[in-house]
């Protein structure tokens, strides 16, 4: 038996694979590329079981202004740039109150680090949102929104997390990840907290009972190693403190951002990448129950053809999306339930709609 069979079979027979285990199996190629879905579809099955789910909710990016140049980032804008928004109070209660109008039970807000903003300035977003839908569950900001807003008021991120849970945050977002491994954030986002602040964050939020979800931004200048590293960093906090809701894997946007146009990075994963990441995090990720396919960054069909690879979940109806389409991602700002249904039945699933942390509805 191949090298490749041999990690899937382990894998049937419940053996928690390495991360040379993933390395290899990110490399699958021809009919083995069927092999590895097939295993993880398996395993879907039986840890998620044959519902698909969805949560309805809103994002919310208050706004694009920021004081870091991520090379992958085509959405963030500096003071006098053209297009340059930051919502008010009472912008983002319209916003909230359209939110409540469409039945959305989750709103998300993560937005540029305005060079103005203090850890009072994300508890007062949240504070906003409650005043106009205290039943909603707001799920936002991520570790790097955390370690800013504790630079910029002078305390300690624990504290800045506790203000935000004080102040209606239910959960955290995992994104900042990009890729947990410091050489290659050196190039794709040098200003970003490095992986070791990020993975301390994570840790201290879940550790405050705020459940997170797990990212990983993939296609760009990373290899199957740095892929398999992060995945293995994310099964260890996991391990740890079990606060992860679910794992999104975000396939990058290339068109409009900087790293690409400067030839530091590759035009995007392929579908063959991106139906891997699915199926491999499927199998490696032991301990996560669900896997989302992010349908605004890989499309509605290579999401459907991720339902058959491992993946049990489509995440949200967002009715507002900025940032992919910022870096030129299409027809991002909302998908109706109805096409995921459609979706769903014809891969041979049911949908239900779910919370933020996955009660079915």
């Amino acid at each position: 038996m191949d090298p490749l069979h041999a990690i899937l079979e382990r894998a049937r027979e419940g053996s928690r694979l390495t991360e040379d285990d993933a390395q290899i199996l990110f490399s699958a190629k021809g009919r083995d590329l069927w092999d590895v879905a097939a295993a993880a579809d398996r395993v879907r099955e039986e840890r998620a079981g044959s519902v698909v789910t969805f949560v309805r909710n809103q994002n919310i990016n208050v706004t694009n202004l920021c004081v870091n140049a991520c090379g992958f980032c085509g959405y963030s804008k500096k003071p006098g740039d053209e297009g340059v928004y930051f919502y008010t109070k009472e912008q983002v209660q319209e916003k909230v109150k359209l939110a409540r109008s469409r039945g959305v039970t989750e709103i998300c807000t993560v937005s540029g680090l305005h060079p103005d903003f203090t850890a009072e300035s994300y508890a007062a977003i949240y504070h906003w949102i409650r005043e106009v839908f205290p039943e909603v569950h707001i799920h936002a900001s991520n570790p790097m929104e955390v370690a800013y807003a504790a630079r910029k008021s002078g305390i300690s991120t624990k504290e800045v997390l506790r203000l935000m849970k004080s102040a209606g945050l239910r959960s955290l977002c995992g994104t900042a990840a990009e890729i947990l491994v410091d050489d290659v954030r050196s190039i794709i986002c040098p200003q970003k907290i490095l992986s070791a602040e990020w993975e301390r964050i994570i840790r201290e939020a879940h550790g405050l009972g705020i459940p997170s979800t797990a990212t990983i931004m993939y296609g760009h200048c990373e290899s199957d190693r740095d892929r398999a590293r992060h995945l293995g960093i994310l099964r260890r906090i996991q391990d740890m403190t079990h606060g992860f809701t679910e794992f999104v894997p975000l396939s990058f946007i290339h068109m409009n951002t900087p790293i690409y146009k400067r030839g530091l990075a590759r035009a995007g994963a392929t579908g063959r990448e991106d139906l891997l990441m699915v199926a491999v995090a499927r199998l490696f990720l032991d301990n996560f129950r669900n896997i989302q396919v992010s349908w605004v960054k890989e499309g509605v069909k290579m999401a459907q053809v991720s339902l058959l690879a491992g993946a049990n979940d489509l995440g949200g109806t967002m009715f507002e999306e900025s940032i992919s389409k910022g870096a030129g991602a299409v027809n991002t700002d909302y998908l109706d339930p109805v096409e995921m249904q459609r979706m769903a039945e014809d891969a041979g699933r049911t949908l239900r709609q779910r919370t933020t942390l996955y009660e079915l509805l």
